[in-house]
């Protein structure tokens, strides 16, 4: 009995010393984290409420005047349907065209790691040498693009220079330049798929090219995709805030042009508040795109759930 009430009294004491170790070892992230992130997002919510400004050094509490001032302004609003009209054009064949190439490589093409090497090998490229590859390619003259139309007896196209066309270009870049990500989350998926419910699969239907080409293409659309369901949702949401937070191959490649017609709202955010010294302003369009950000976040996990 003594024996029991010793351990029993040892017990909250192994607790204890278990929870003030576990602080120690937590205690260098929670600093960093502090530092680095809470710390930031705090005086970045402050500043939004005064004006301040690279070019003076005092500031003056102004209140809610910078949000006014944000939803009123012409130029939030086009580079936020920059960035929307950026993200659906982007996220569509990131999802579609990983899937496909993920597919073809699970189905046993020869030459496994050169087909997973071409698809990865974009992502790990940074973004400097991407940009620099495509604006050659886009060259209105000596371009690849357009070397290629003129061949075939086409029009020439301002890839970076026409309004219309210069988000597409964007566009296509960021595609070949971050879908090997994607599709690496579905070839892990689709590799740890059971395979029971494939060979059932493959065995219903009668005659061979039923079951070569009807029956592949309902295994595929019946019992492959459909456990492909949470991967799916996974790589939608990842891509869709990506697209989202898009600022470094437009900043580089076009610049927001032409006419401003591919400035994304972090772009904007950036002139206003480095090139126009208006720290204060570009602090709360931040703070209206982050709300805008977390709004969508939730919206796609209430869908997926009850999709779900």
């Amino acid at each position: 009995h003594e024996e029991g009430q010793d351990e029993q009294s040892s017990a909250p004491r192994r607790r204890r010393s278990l929870t003030g170790g576990g602080g120690l070892f937590v205690l260098p992230f929670l600093v960093f984290f502090v530092l680095f992130l809470v710390w930031p997002v705090v005086q970045g919510l402050w500043m939004s409420l005064t004006d301040a400004s690279l070019a003076l050094r005092d500031t003056e509490f102004v209140g809610l005047a910078n949000y006014a001032e944000a939803f009123g302004d012409p130029d939030v609003w086009s580079s936020l349907g920059n960035t929307v009209f950026f993200t659906v054009i982007s996220c569509v064949p990131l999802v579609l065209v990983a899937l496909a190439m993920a597919l073809l490589v699970h189905s046993g093409l020869a030459g496994q790691w050169v087909w997973r090497l071409a698809y990865f090998a974009p992502y790990l490229l940074p973004v400097t040498v991407v940009t620099l590859v495509w604006t050659w390619l886009y060259q209105p003259d000596i371009g690849l693009g357009n070397q290629l139309l003129t061949s075939l007896g086409l029009e020439p196209v301002g890839w970076l220079s026409d309004e219309s066309v210069a988000m597409w270009s964007v566009a296509a870049l960021t595609v070949w330049w971050t879908v090997g990500f994607n599709f690496l989350l579905y070839l892990a998926a689709l590799q740890s798929l059971p395979v029971t419910y494939d060979e059932a699969a493959a065995l219903d239907g009668a005659g061979a090219w039923r079951r070569l080409w009807s029956g592949a293409w309902r295994r595929l659309w019946s019992v492959t995709l459909p456990q492909l369901r949470h991967t799916t949702v996974l790589v939608a949401m990842l891509q869709v805030l990506a697209s989202l937070k898009v600022f470094d191959q437009i900043y580089i490649l076009t610049k927001g042009g032409p006419n401003g017609s591919t400035r994304p709202i972090l772009e904007y955010v950036y002139d206003v508040g480095f090139t126009g010294y208006r720290l204060g302003y570009a602090s709360a369009i931040s703070y209206v795109f982050f709300a805008l950000v977390i709004v969508i976040s939730v919206v796609q996990l209430r869908f997926f759930r009850q999709e779900g």
